[in-house]
């Protein structure tokens, strides 16, 4: 199996103002969208196995550079991250899921942020083309930190098609702009903001 990317989308997004106040330092977030070829849309296949190689480790590296690209940033400065996979309506959402929930995928995206430790959140869903999705971003070292837990929307105009996937991985710079919740940490000790 070939390698198939139809496109690739990059979006970025600057928060100044949150909540009627402007922000200490914008929030920073941006996700990159790979348009690639399902394989088997419109069929059941059991072995999922040549979908993993083809597509996971290449997207696993390309994405996640592209989107620190996109904020000019590097992976010590990433803060928090997430993914996503958007399959088209032949195909089935273990097909998304098959890309992105692997450590070929995972391990090269963590390496790239700063050998961040915490399992990557996700969003996986099927849609038709120019469906949003929303990805969960968690903090990259420990997903604990309540400052960090956004989310993220994206969407395609064109894409998918009803044979394509869009995968996505999206980085942060920072947390939410004014976090006032205190760590998950804090509450479990039984500290509670007051």
């Amino acid at each position: 199996m070939e390698i198939e990317i139809r496109k690739i989308v990059t979006v970025c997004e600057e928060t100044f103002i949150e909540g009627f106040k402007k922000a200490e330092k914008p929030v920073r977030i941006a996700a990159a969208l790979a348009v690639i070829k399902n394989p088997y849309a419109g069929q059941f296949v059991e072995e999922l196995q040549p979908l993993i190689n083809t597509y996971s480790e290449k997207l696993g590296k390309l994405l996640p550079k592209k989107a620190m690209e996109a904020l000019n940033i590097s992976g010590e400065e990433v803060e928090a991250y997430g993914k996503g996979a958007l399959v088209g309506l032949d195909g089935e959402i273990e097909h998304g899921s098959a890309i992105i929930h692997t450590l070929t995928f995972g391990n090269p995206f963590r390496s790239l942020c700063g050998d961040a430790e915490t399992l990557l959140p996700s969003a996986e869903k099927r849609g038709s083309a120019g469906a949003g999705i929303d990805l969960a971003i968690k903090h990259k070292m420990d997903e604990k930190t309540r400052s960090h837990h956004m989310t993220f929307e994206t969407r395609i105009p064109d894409a998918p098609r009803n044979d394509e996937i869009v995968v996505i991985a999206a980085v942060a710079s920072s947390g939410r702009a004014h976090p006032r919740i205190g760590s998950l940490h804090k509450e479990l000790e039984g500290v509670f903001p007051s």
